[in-house]
C-alpha cells in the first residue's frame, strides 16, 4: 500500500463548506488551522486544505473556475462568511489564512 493510498479525499460544492472544515478545526482542542492551497493540476483550478496526520490524510478539495485573484481569504469565526483580501486585515475575529500557489502536487484528485 503505497502512501497515496492512505488519503481520503472529500470533494465539496463550494468554498462555504470547505472553510466550515477551516473554522471547527480552529475551534479545536488544538486549534489548528488549516493552509488553503491553489494548484492548475491537469488544466483544473483546484482549492484544498489537509487535515489529519500521517496515517489518516484527509484532502478536502474543491473545483474553482478561476485562479484566486486575492492572497488571502478573511473569515469571520462567529458567522463563517468569508472575503477574498489582499493582506491580513485587524479584526481580531476573523481567521486571515493564506492562499498558498503550488506550482505542481502529486497529488491525485478524484473527479
Amino acid at each position: 500500500m503505497s502512501l497515496q493510498d492512505s488519503f481520503i479525499y472529500l470533494k465539496y460544492k463550494n468554498y462555504d463548506d470547505i472553510l466550515k472544515v477551516i473554522l471547527y478545526s480552529s475551534q479545536s482542542m488544538l486549534a489548528a488551522v488549516p493552509l488553503i492551497y491553489h494548484v492548475n493540476h491537469n488544466n483544473q483550478n483546484i482549492i484544498f486544505i489537509q487535515t489529519g496526520a500521517i496515517g489518516g490524510i484527509t484532502i478536502h478539495y474543491i473545483f474553482i473556475s478561476e485562479k484566486p485573484t486575492k492572497k488571502f481569504i478573511e473569515l469571520k469565526r462567529l458567522t463563517g462568511d468569508f472575503a477574498f483580501v489582499e493582506k491580513i486585515g485587524s479584526d481580531s475575529m476573523s481567521l486571515y489564512i493564506p492562499i498558498l500557489e503550488l506550482e505542481k502536487t502529486t497529488l491525485r484528485f478524484p473527479q
